[in-house]
């Protein structure tokens, strides 16, 4: 069912960092740096929406996705394909076309009239689920869609993105403690070491990035931000 004569973990990263860089969904800013909710200051910003509108490079980051899951999980280990609101429902629905599965989409909160659920599609007793977004920083909101998707009977033991900002060491032990086994095609180590490759930015911007992927908190201390993890 699938072309198991993929790329390898390490290629299939420098395409997904390279394609990021090529649409511009990708940001650095270090003279003023980016103001997360969390408090967060951070010099670096990624805009994954911006993937939809470009079809050849989310065809292949797909692929890529499928790949993955292939070689990590298995051919045949989920009955369907979960998308986070808002940004995971595009990219679960590719996925879910390409597995030849269902789909469904997960609320944040409950839509609070009708059947006021959080979860719309069909879903079972038991079943299999895939769980899609976007990107993920610190996992939060991956634990509460899980959340979500097990108190409607089924099961979650793996999620998929196409970015992950590797940054906080806590994130994989976090959605591992909960029973999630994180996926994701490209971090914001692969970004930096193509930026660096192709110039895209300045010396002294990429040496204020990789201080701040080195240590976030002390970087954004230093740097205006006021970060306030969630307990």
């Amino acid at each position: 069912m699938f072309n198991t004569s993929y790329a390898s973990r390490e290629e299939m990263a420098a395409i997904t960092a390279r394609m990021l860089l090529e649409i511009k969904a990708v940001h650095f800013r270090s003279d003023e740096p980016y103001i997360f909710t969390s408090g967060l200051a951070s010099p670096v910003y990624i805009d994954c929406r911006k993937l939809i509108s470009y079809p050849r490079i989310r065809a292949t980051l797909m692929d890529f996705a499928v790949s993955t899951l292939v070689r990590d999980v298995g051919y045949e280990a989920f009955d369907a394909v979960a998308g986070g609101e808002t940004a995971g429902i595009p990219f679960a629905a590719w996925i879910a076309e390409r597995m030849q599965l269902p789909m469904q989409y997960v609320r944040k909160k409950p839509k609070g009239f009708g059947r006021d659920a959080r979860i719309e599609g069909d879903i079972r007793d038991g079943q299999r689920i895939l769980l899609v977004e976007d990107l993920t920083t610190d996992g939060g909101s991956k634990l509460s869609f899980a959340e979500a998707i097990r108190e409607a009977g089924a099961q979650v033991d793996h999620t998929l993105v196409v970015f992950y900002y590797d940054i906080f060491k806590q994130t994989p032990q976090n959605l591992d403690k909960a029973g999630l086994q994180l996926h994701y095609l490209a971090t914001w180590w692969d970004v930096l070491a193509a930026s660096r490759l192709a110039g895209h930015f300045s010396d002294e911007t990429h040496d204020a990035v990789e201080s701040f992927l080195n240590d976030p908190v002390a970087w954004s201390a230093a740097n205006g931000g006021n970060y306030q993890p969630k307990s």
